[in-house]
Order: structure tokens, then sequence, then C-alpha cells
């Protein structure tokens, strides 16, 4: 049975009525417009789809929007504008590290969680940290590469 759901989404208050075991990814995308976050595997096992919840990066694909409510969710729309990107968007953009750009999103959204964690990381931290999210084109040299630079300058 739908029922009005109030999320908080990149700082904006969203209501949408909905049934609360509908995917996150579903509501943010056809409900609420915001189309950063990509259906991959729907399995929670690819990463495109990642946002942030409180602060955890979370699968949106697996993720019930009943247990969103309540929460502060950030989508990569969230994070920085075209004007003043987030210094992982900037990274992301000087090191090319997007092919397709299919899985970037999710690849900068679970890297803003793992940076919050880990300030100063190592390559073999930044690819273990990320290993469960994919990228098909095969460009994690360019990935690791832009999350070294964000982290770099994220802590001058």
């Amino acid at each position: 049975m739908s029922q009005t759901i109030s999320l908080r989404i990149n700082g904006a208050t969203h209501a949408v009525t909905v049934e609360p075991d509908t995917p996150l990814l579903y509501v943010l995308r056809n409900d609420v417009a915001l189309n950063g976050a990509k259906f991959g595997c729907g399995l929670g096992q690819c990463g495109a789809c990642t946002v942030i919840i409180d602060g955890a990066a979370v699968r949106s694909c697996r993720s019930p929007v009943g247990k969103a409510a309540g929460k502060e969710v950030t989508t990569i729309e969230g994070l920085g504008t075209v004007e003043k990107p987030h210094p992982l968007q900037a990274a992301f953009i000087a090191e090319q590290a997007a092919q397709c750009g299919y899985c970037i999103n999710g690849m900068v959204m679970a890297a803003k969680v793992f940076l919050a964690q880990t300030p100063d990381p190592s390559e073999a931290q930044i690819r273990d940290g990320l290993a469960q999210n994919l990228c098909r084109c095969g460009t994690h040299n360019r990935i690791v590469r832009a999350i070294q630079r964000a982290a770099k300058e994220m802590r001058s």
C-alpha cells in the first residue's frame, strides 16, 4: 500500500507517495528527477547506484525508500556544481577518469565516503576501498589517480 514518505535529499525535503519497499533508486530517478545514480545490475553488486545516506555509501537499487525516511540522502547532484565542483568531481575531470561515465557517479560517491574515513590513503587502500564499484571500461588507473588527487586537494 502506497504511503507518503518524506525524504531529505541534497538538503531539500521531498514528499513522495510510493510503496515503502520501492527501491530508493527508482524514487530518486522517477519521482525526484535526480538521474545521477544509475541502474547497473539491480543486485547491489556494481555500485553504479551508490548514494550516501547519513554518511554511509549505500546501493540505492537495493535500499527500500522507507529506510531513507528521516535520514540525509546525498546524490552526485548534491556534491558540487558546474561552476564549483566538489574536489572529487574536479579530480575525476582532470584525470579524465570517465570513459563511458556510467559508473563514475557511483565511484565518486563511494570515494567521498572512503576519503572521509581514510583521508590520506595509499594506492592499495584506494583499490581495496573501491573494489566493490565496477568499471567495465577499464579506467581504474585513472580513477585511482583521481582519488589520490582529490585526497591531496581535500587535505590542503
